[in-house]
């Protein structure tokens, strides 16, 4: 592969975060919200050039921001690369081998397959480049090639909508970490007024990351998490967790998500723009729904429910750890390089019971820099527990 195409082959990445506070969150979705370009459009107006999508013979559209030109040069990130292929059955792979290879075929199976059905509908989520005033356009970014049906519904807005519900809620609430990825959003929000005991769970617990004693410190508060896609990778959601003050590790209560699915009528081709009666109405159901969720995750009952409904298999020995955790990360299908880091927190964590497994792989995912597996890999904390309480 020549250079030339060396550099064309790299998928563009959005500005993300890791761990940064609400602030920097909010200013990085303000930039993609000034930036943000959503398009209905059919197939004849969309190519591949260069391994990038070209988007030709739109007419500029006039909306309450101004005039927006849409033909252009976008580069998809890896989540768009996902889409296009899915979009045009195309698998992932291959079409991952040509980016990477062999740039002028990927050009070409995706134009073919696009001009096989040039009346068919997709949505592109793209973000304009930045460009100043007399300079050529910028290239943006496309983010994602989907349904015509897809209902927008944008991290910023759903993230404002929802900590509205969360001060709705009346409970004292501290947001500790955010995450942005191409294909997600992660708000955490842990509520330190809501503590409760669990000396069982944490009894004989170290923490890996400094030492510190569950025995000495064996609480853990009520909190959860607000996630988003504006890609298709995920409903809008608020699951409960509990964190361990004694080693933040967190532990996600999946099977009790408040989920809202981004489906909704087909849009006609343009630009699309809510109309701000539809947005609000949509965003008040999202802050109500919040409200709601937030009461119950953040009750004392609710809490302690949790922690007795797990609390017999935590409680269970672990006699050979080497062989429970190849057990564990091999039925939940977990990476090798991952299964090593979660051994080695299990040995300096100290508890050789299956909860001790649980919190191996809760505090693994906090040292993993990708967001999405990191939150991935929490979710999969309480199936870890019942695989090495089973296994023994």
């Amino acid at each position: 592969m020549t250079q030339q195409y060396a550099e064309r082959a790299t998928a563009a990445a959005l500005r993300g975060a890791r761990n940064a506070d609400l602030r920097d969150l909010v200013t990085i979705l303000e930039d993609h919200r000034n930036r943000k370009l959503d398009v209905v459009t059919s197939a004849s107006a969309l190519s591949f050039r260069d391994g990038n999508v070209q988007v030709e013979g739109i007419e500029r559209q006039i909306t309450q921001e101004g005039v927006t030109d849409v033909d252009g040069t976008y580069r998809p990130t890896a989540v768009a690369d996902e889409g296009i292929a899915d979009k045009l059955k195309i698998p992932v792979g291959y079409l991952r081998r040509m980016r990477a290879e062999n740039v002028p075929l990927l050009d070409e199976n995706v134009n073919a397959w696009l001009h096989q059905d040039p009346q068919r509908k997709f949505m592109l989520r793209a973000l304009r480049g930045d460009s100043g005033p007399g300079m050529q356009p910028a290239v943006g970014v496309a983010r994602a090639l989907m349904s015509d049906s897809y209902k927008v519904m944008d991290n910023l807005d759903i993230l404002l909508a929802a900590l509205d519900g969360v001060q709705k809620s009346g409970h004292p609430t501290n947001v500790t970490g955010c995450d942005l990825t191409d294909r997600r959003m992660y708000v955490r929000v842990e509520s330190e007024a809501v503590a409760v005991m669990a000396p069982e769970l944490l009894s004989g617990y170290r923490s890996p990351f400094d030492g510190r004693s569950g025995d000495e410190l064996p609480i853990v508060s009520a909190g959860f998490v607000i996630t988003n896609s504006e890609v298709g990778a995920g409903a809008w959601s608020v699951t409960p967790r509990v964190v361990m003050r004694v080693c933040t590790n967190g532990l996600t209560m999946p099977m009790d998500v408040m989920r809202a699915v981004h489906i909704g009528a087909k849009h006609d081709e343009g630009v699309v723009s809510w109309s701000e009666e539809t947005e609000r109405k949509e965003l008040a159901v999202i802050t109500s729904k919040t409200a709601d969720a937030v009461r119950t995750f953040l009750s004392r009952e609710y809490v302690e429910a949790k922690l007795r409904e797990i609390q017999t298999a935590a409680g269970k020995p672990v006699a050979e750890p080497t062989k429970t955790i190849e057990h564990v990360t091999k039925t939940l299908k977990i990476g090798n390089e991952t299964k090593e880091t979660i051994l080695a927190h299990f040995i300096r964590g100290g508890q050789i019971t299956a909860g001790g497994v649980m919190q191996a792989v809760t505090s693994t995912a906090q040292t993993l820099t990708d967001a999405d597996q990191a939150a991935a890999l929490e979710a999969l904390a309480l199936p870890a527990l019942t695989a090495a309480a089973a296994h023994g």
